[in-house]
This record gives C-alpha cells, sequence and structure tokens, in this order.
C-alpha cells in the first residue's frame, strides 16, 4: 500500500479569498469591449474557466480570437491587482500548509486559474516551496466537476485517488473529487451546502486530526459534515 498522502488545494476561495480582484478585473476588461456585467453575472460565473464563461458574455459577437484577447487582458489586470495590493492566505489557510508540510504531505495546487496567476498569488502568499505540483487551466481540457485537474494533481504528486485529500469551496469541486474517487474538505465561509466529508466555515475551525482521520474511511463513505460555527 501506498504511504504517500497528498492534499490538493483549490486556489480561489479556498486558499484565498480573491472575489473582489477578480470582480473588478472582470467588471473593467468587459466594460472595454463595451459590454456591461453585473456582479450577479460575475458570481454566477465564479471559479469556471474563461473560455467558458466569456462567450456566454460575448453571445454571437464571440469568437476564439476574441475570447483569447479578453481573457488575456482580464487576467493580466488581476494580476496587477495582486502586484499592486498583495494577497493574503484566508484564515487557518498558512498553518494548515505549513503544518502538513512539516508532517510530510505532499501538496498540490489544482486550480481552473492560468499558470501565471496561480506564481503570482504563491509568491504574494511566499508559499511556493510547499507545493511540489501546480495544475491550472493550461494542464488540462475539462473544468471540474469533471475530476480531471484532480487526478492530473495526484499523478504529479505520485499519489493513488484513495490518498488524496482535496480542499475546496464550491460545490463542482467537491464533486469533482467525487468522481475522482478522493476525500473532500469543504469551506463553506457563507454556510452553503458543500457535499464533502467533512465541512467548515473556516479552516481554523478544522480538527487538528482531520486529514488523517479521512485516510482511515474509504471515500466512498459521505456525508460526515463537522458543520463547525
Amino acid at each position: 500500500m501506498s504511504t504517500v498522502r497528498a492534499v490538493l488545494w483549490d486556489m480561489d476561495g479556498t486558499l484565498i479569498d480573491s472575489e473582489e480582484f477578480h470582480w473588478i478585473s472582470w467588471r473593467d476588461t468587459m466594460a472595454n469591449e463595451d459590454i456591461p456585467i453585473t456582479r450577479e453575472q460575475f458570481l454566477a460565473s465564479f471559479g469556471q474557466r474563461n473560455d467558458s464563461i466569456i462567450p456566454r458574455w460575448l453571445g454571437a459577437a464571440s469568437t476564439p480570437e476574441r475570447v483569447e484577447k479578453i481573457s488575456s487582458a482580464k487576467e493580466e489586470l488581476y494580476r496587477d491587482l495582486i502586484r499592486k495590493h498583495g494577497m493574503k492566505p484566508l484564515p487557518g489557510v498558512a498553518t494548515w500548509l505549513h503544518r502538513l508540510h512539516e508532517a510530510g504531505w505532499l501538496q498540490a495546487i489544482a486550480s481552473a486559474a492560468p499558470r501565471e496567476n496561480i506564481d503570482v498569488v504563491l509568491e504574494a502568499l511566499s508559499a511556493t516551496h510547499i507545493f511540489q505540483g501546480i495544475v491550472s487551466a493550461e494542464d488540462v481540457h475539462h473544468g471540474k466537476p469533471d475530476p480531471e485537474v484532480f487526478l492530473v494533481a495526484a499523478s504529479r504528486l505520485g499519489s493513488p485517488s484513495e490518498r488524496s485529500i482535496v480542499v475546496e469551496d464550491a460545490v463542482a469541486g467537491v464533486e469533482a473529487a467525487r468522481h475522482a474517487g478522493m476525500h473532500s474538505i469543504g469551506v463553506s465561509r457563507n454556510g452553503k451546502h458543500l457535499p464533502a466529508d467533512i465541512v467548515v466555515q473556516s479552516l481554523e475551525l478544522l480538527d487538528p486530526n482531520a486529514f488523517e482521520a479521512l485516510l482511515i474511511t474509504s471515500p466512498s463513505q459521505k456525508g460526515v459534515e463537522e458543520k463547525q460555527k
């Protein structure tokens, strides 16, 4: 049996609260295209791949070239905001990253974000050395809830699915973990339902033995929710 233990981290909404910077960069980029978007439209798309978001907003005016142009402009603006204002980890994140690292867990980023965004975020968090693998939008063909991003991340770490634990904040991400045969820990900051093995409002509230305990159970045993307030 493999002795590898791995944690696969979603980034946006899990490691960091990037919503405001994403909103500003989407709003301003689309305004430059004379296509105003609402906060509600943005929130409905949050966490999805750009190549699925932009065509819906462009409608009949969508072409691959225009989608790529808008995507590049938006992401460059987003990275500029992080470089200018910085980015802090969500509560409990830094503690868990270092605790798992010191305990010998392998860790990877498994995100729909472009690789350049991930690199800028990890630099802002001073956490680049923590991760042994990064899987970004460029590395996969299918977005969550397809399990591809987690399967690729686990493969790069040499970790079997049953020894890999996903940390997510979105239903699609938790479903992707299930499809990959992996355990999941859900971070539900607003109290929304997540069908993860364990659910907490903040990683600060996660039991110190949570990761080890999950590896003892079968990934098929779902619904052990820890709704800690």
